[in-house]
């Protein structure tokens, strides 16, 4: 058993002990954790939102499990994950992904460990909106060598980002809209599984992430993605990325999300286009 694996053992196992002793989570409204993104926070399938994992409340401890793939033209990524929502303050958080290289061969594979802590504010109630200061330390476990081989200066590296999210009432024709917005200092290079820096940028970049979301009943919500990347190599351009989204929340335990993607040129592949399907438990 791979050492992520036992990690989310553990993770999950013990926030299962404290939820035993705590009221049961779920006093937040359904959607409001928002979903599992590809790198193991709460928010939308790209980019991490200021809410928390689940619908734990601040007096309660919730624990959400993840599993994501999303196919284009030439690549598929598979994404496991876990996050533990600690009184709706703190969210930790574990990811695997794998991507395979389907034309060329080969793939790579990084674990991305997080954190988020909610600094002020509540997505429902507050003018304002939450606001929430998050961590990724990622790490390439599979696939140093093609890294390094496309310019690529690290194989692991540290995002950090400040993320807000506001639910309008009633906000279009009737319905209720989720807006979030995300700035995130990185190096990354395709989300940190071409490593990190590269020949043509080493320094961070401030990089702007946005969604919007429309409820079209408690249990659907539309919405679109847009996710501003950093262009380090010279050995191929880098694209921002894009998404529309469709999420079903079964009920406040089970959601369903499915995506239309467009991630423009990775690794020199050009045109990136396919979709996504990614099933979320909240405990």
């Amino acid at each position: 058993m791979k050492f992520y694996q036992i990690a989310i053992l553990l993770l999950t196992g013990g926030c299962g002990l404290l939820v035993e002793d705590q009221a049961r989570a779920g006093s937040r409204l359904p959607g409001t954790g928002g979903v599992m993104q590809i790198e193991g926070a709460s928010g939308g399938g790209l980019s991490p939102w200021g809410v928390l994992a689940g619908t734990a409340s601040d007096s309660e401890v919730g624990v959400t499990l993840g599993a994501t793939r999303a196919d284009v033209d030439d690549y598929h990524l598979m994404v496991s994950g876990v996050a533990a929502n600690l009184y709706d303050r703190v969210e930790l958080s574990l990811a695997h992904q794998r991507l395979a290289l389907d034309t060329i061969g080969g793939h790579q594979a990084q674990d991305i460990y997080g954190a988020k802590l909610r600094l002020f504010g509540d997505v429902l109630y507050r003018p304002w909106g939450v606001w929430s200061l998050g961590i990724q330390h990622k790490q390439l476990v599979e696939g140093q060598t093609l890294a390094r081989a496309v310019g690529a200066r690290d194989t692991q590296g540290n995002d950090v980002y400040l993320a807000g999210s506001k639910l309008f009432f009633d906000a279009l024709a009737g319905r209720n809209l989720l807006v979030n917005t995300t700035l995130r200092s990185t190096r990354a290079n395709q989300g940190g599984l071409l490593g990190f820096g590269g020949d043509r940028h080493d320094h961070r970049k401030l990089m702007i992430e946005t969604s919007v979301g429309i409820f079209l009943n408690p249990d659907w919500i539309v919405g679109v993605e847009y996710r501003q990347k950093p262009d380090n190599l010279d050995f191929a351009g880098e694209d921002d990325w894009r998404d529309l989204y469709v999420a079903w929340l079964f009920n406040r335990h089970v959601s369903l999300t499915g995506a239309l993607l467009d991630l423009g040129s990775i690794a020199g592949l050009e045109q990136q286009r396919g979709g996504y399907l990614s099933l979320q438990l909240s405990l």
